[in-house]
């Protein structure tokens, strides 16, 4: 049986995806070095896949509600979306670098 999401569930989801920009403006201000933040930012995308991982098999076993595994599953789509988007960035300015004349 499908649970229907409610308002409140959604607002939640919300909540937590969101909270990926929150972290990087919290951690910018406590004047962290760049690698600090970047080894952060690592350490909680990591963290967030890991929980949509356990979230699916807690799904296939049944032990899960469906909002769950949505939450934590759209968590992670968004969080891969960023980390891919902030590559090709990286990669972006990597090239414009290496374009410019010596």
């Amino acid at each position: 049986m499908v649970d229907k999401i409610s308002s409140a569930v959604a607002a939640k989801v919300y909540e937590n995806i969101s909270n990926g920009p929150a972290a990087l403006s919290k951690a910018n201000t406590e004047n962290n070095s760049f690698g600090d933040v970047l080894k952060t930012m690592a350490q909680e995308t990591i963290g967030t896949m890991r929980a949509g991982e356990a979230a699916s098999a807690k799904a296939i076993s049944g032990d899960a509600s469906l909002p769950e595994v949505v939450q934590a599953i759209t968590a992670s789509e968004v969080t891969l979306q960023t980390v891919v988007a902030v590559r090709d960035r990286l990669i972006g300015a990597y090239q414009e670098i290496m374009r410019m004349p010596v």
